[in-house]
């Protein structure tokens, strides 16, 4: 439907404009006079020539989701129907990506369609547990409920993958800080150096020699080092991509000695967080552990949650699989051994996942409490050593002296 840009002037002969969807200028000019607003100018908005380009487009971020259910929990709990809540948060929305997802979602729901099939048609904005979690809601007649839980959960999921991000960011940082530094000082730093012990007329120092020979290589050689880097992505990304490649890779992470502590705790709170949220919510345990397992963002930790369906679709318990395998702590299994006896399943999984969140919070603490120093210790060797190294001459040309 075209949209319309329009100007005029309310009954306080104040000047008004704003944007109006319609199918002509004669229906905006219908619309404006039953407003009370009589317009001075009215002519079709022209056409943004970026928006058909998708990478030009602003993003949708999981802020603007989480703004959404938030707002559209509250819309309906007010008794507003929901394509009238629809209509206005499409109206209200400044991201223009988002704001094209919501018209097309409100058409649907116009035509016929449920709230989680006009969702559904956009996996890449509203995953399979929002879709979910929304059918639930719909069908139990607790939508409101339902977008507040949602809300909540994406608000600890974001606040836990920030945790995550902000103990890798530091030591990173620093790592990527000191490659720079070192070929600052091996490509510009040290042929100067080189120069000047050229005229000793002695033999250098061992440390001295390799540190010249090892600015030689970088400075010859420094394009091919950067092409080997390119080179090594690529290829591991590739190697990730097939499935024996993300196997042997995920494991490998849950076994590192600081690092796969920490994904270990995140994995639990993701998992006994995201079923806790969709057993309260109403949706069947195999098909809520089938979605986890699909979001559950590592390989060993999906297998052992697909070996949990597998045993509750023979008649199993859950934590008996779990207990099985090598990723939940016996702790988790026996916390949710007891949820399920007394009948409380849900609720003593939002209490592992409760318990969990500290536990990465104290986690990363001790993590970016360890790094610190190494990093340090690291700059310190690494720059140091090639001070001295490239000093070395100097004292021993003094000492000669």
């Amino acid at each position: 439907m075209p949209v319309y840009q329009w100007v005029g002037k309310n009954r306080l002969n104040k000047v008004q404009k704003g944007e109006m969807e319609a199918l002509t200028e004669a229906a905006v000019r219908a619309s404006l006079m039953r407003q009370k607003i009589a317009p001075t100018r009215i002519k079709p908005k022209p056409k943004d020539l970026l928006a058909n380009i998708s990478f030009l487009q602003p993003k949708v971020t999981e802020k603007d989701i989480i703004l959404f259910a938030r707002q559209f929990s509250t819309m309906i709990d007010a008794g507003l129907p929901i394509i009238q809540c629809l209509d206005i948060l499409h109206t209200q929305q400044d991201n223009a990506t988002f704001k094209k997802v919501l018209k097309q979602i409100k058409e649907s729901v116009e035509g016929g369609a449920t709230m989680a099939e006009a969702l559904k048609a956009f996996p890449k904005h509203f995953d399979s547990l929002f879709v979910n979690m929304i059918a639930a809601g719909e069908a139990g007649g607790i939508l409101d409920t339902i977008l507040r839980r949602l809300a909540a959960y994406m608000e600890k999921a974001a606040r836990l993958k920030s945790k995550v991000k902000g103990a890798m960011t530091y030591p990173l940082a620093t790592l990527a800080i000191a490659i720079i530094v070192l070929g600052v000082i091996l490509i510009f730093v040290i042929p100067v150096f080189e120069e000047m012990f050229a005229d000793f007329g002695s033999e250098l120092p061992a440390p001295t020699q390799f540190v010249v020979f090892l600015s030689d290589m970088v400075k010859s050689k420094i394009l091919y080092i950067i092409a080997a880097a390119f080179l090594f992505g690529f290829a591991f990304k590739k190697y990730y991509a097939t499935e024996k490649g993300q196997d042997i890779t995920d494991d490998l992470m849950l076994r590192l000695p600081v690092f796969g502590m920490l994904l270990r705790k995140v994995a639990v709170a993701k998992f006994t967080r995201t079923m806790g949220t969709m057993l309260t919510s109403g949706v069947a345990i195999l098909e809520a552990l089938d979605i986890v397992a699909k979001t559950a963002g590592n390989r060993s930790v999906e297998k052992a949650i697909y070996n949990v369906r597998s045993g509750i679709a023979e008649g199993r318990t859950m934590a008996d699989p779990l207990a099985e395998s090598s990723v939940f702590p016996p702790m988790v299994c026996q916390m949710i051994s007891v949820g399920e006896s007394t009948g409380a399943l849900d609720a003593m999984l939002e209490k592992i996942a409760d318990f969990y969140d500290e536990e990465v919070d104290q986690a990363v603490e001790n993590m970016t409490a360890l790094i610190e120093p190494v990093m340090l210790v690291f700059l310190g060797v690494t720059i140091g050593g090639l001070v001295i190294a490239m000093y070395l001459p100097i004292f021993k040309m003094a000492g000669a002296i």
